[in-house]
């Protein structure tokens, strides 16, 4: 049965500490290029919050609007005020606190025993709202944490300034990144009823796994962007139509509407040029492998292409320092990510259900489980 927990409700508080203080570096940084003449930059970081903001306001009404279809009229038309002022995370915030709070901490409240809130209502309300919120933070995090990321190592490794406003934003990003794909992984534990508990070894395995491939894949892209900007913008635009081809083939069902569908499968274009996205479920290995194939492949490239074209920079010592961590961070990668599909993956240490939406599973009688059953990234 899925269960909320006190440690889940920590780890609520901790994401919604980390969202405000990311907010308020973005914009400590943003103006502190801009302050100092850099517009550009500036410009480019508060666009990535832009976008990823307006993205998820969409999702995150859409959302509601189909949970309350038919009631809560009157309350809708607040929800999407509250969404244009981009404030609409903080609703679901709200939302997790209380039924988080409830399901932690009053579970043996006479108020959950009663006969309108059965034991596990309050429970299974905590895990969809705290679910609805990670599946949001991972649009947040592929569409303006990882991107500036890449811009903030790329102005380093160009620059060579070392600002605290700069590491700021790095650690921030390196932060949001961890936060968010592993309380994916914990939502996706919680909410789905033939997955097992999700204990700290694999924790830490799944978010090394995810952490290390996608770091190695920015400083890639970072240094084919020193060598030739037009190169990486044409190498990114190729991956994403590469990735939206791939998922229009799926025939993805996660919206209700056509227009939210393409936005969707637009979004999950540009999450698969950071890292995997299983997005309709089923066996995994082949897709999973041919992905970071291509990936180490593409990142080797990169390193020839730069000793060809510049010679001279293998005498440099940032070139070889971010080689070493390129290379270092996708072997450990590839190395974790190996370790969590032999030993900690669900359908290693799960017993067999017949679900449809099983990972690497057999395919069988469909259970209702909310929106993950289309949204399962692995």
């Amino acid at each position: 049965m899925m269960k909320f927990t006190k440690q889940n409700f920590i780890f609520l508080v901790g994401g919604i500490i980390i969202y405000v203080v990311d907010i308020g570096v973005d914009f400590w940084v943003a103006s502190k290029y801009f302050c100092q003449g850099q517009y550009s930059w500036s410009i480019l970081i508060l666009c990535f919050r832009g976008l990823s903001s307006l993205i998820t306001q969409i999702f995150s009404y859409e959302w509601f609007k189909n949970d309350w279809e038919g009631t809560n009229t009157g309350k809708l038309k607040w929800i999407f005020l509250v969404h244009v002022f981009q404030c609409g995370i903080f609703i679901r915030y709200w939302f997790a606190l209380k039924y988080g709070c409830q399901a932690a901490f009053k579970q043996n409240s006479t108020r959950d025993a009663s006969e309108t809130d059965p034991p596990n209502f309050i429970q299974k309300k905590a895990v969809d709202v705290v679910t609805d919120i990670n599946m949001l933070r991972v649009f947040k995090t592929f569409l303006e944490t990882t991107p500036q990321l890449f811009v903030q190592i790329y102005i380093l490794m160009e620059h060579g300034k070392n600002n605290v406003y700069q590491y700021a934003a790095i650690i921030m990003s390196f932060c949001g990144i961890s936060i968010s794909t592993v309380h994916y992984q914990i939502s996706l534990r919680t909410s789905l009823p033939d997955k097992a508990e999700f204990h700290v070894l694999p924790k830490l395995v799944y978010l090394f796994y995810k952490l290390l491939t996608i770091t190695s894949w920015i400083l890639s892209i970072s240094l084919i962007t020193l060598l030739s900007v037009r190169s990486s913008v044409i190498l990114l635009i190729f991956l994403w139509i590469c990735g939206f081809t791939w998922v229009l083939k799926q025939h993805t069902t996660f919206c209700k509407s056509k227009k939210m569908e393409y936005l969707y499968r637009t979004v999950v274009g540009i999450i698969l040029i950071f890292t995997f996205f299983n997005i309709k479920g089923g066996k995994t290995k082949v897709c999973i492998s041919i992905y970071y194939a291509t990936h180490t492949v593409v990142t080797l490239g990169i390193l020839f292409v730069y000793m060809l074209w510049k010679p001279s920079i293998i005498k440099d010592i940032h070139f070889t320092i971010v080689s070493i961590l390129t290379i270092l961070s996708l072997v450990l990668g590839i190395i974790f990510l190996i370790v969590y599909y032999k030993h900690f993956h669900p359908t290693a240490y799960c017993r067999p259900q017949a679900y449809s939406d099983e990972v690497d599973g057999e395919a069988g009688q469909r259970v209702e489980i909310g929106r993950f059953q289309n949204f399962i990234m692995q």
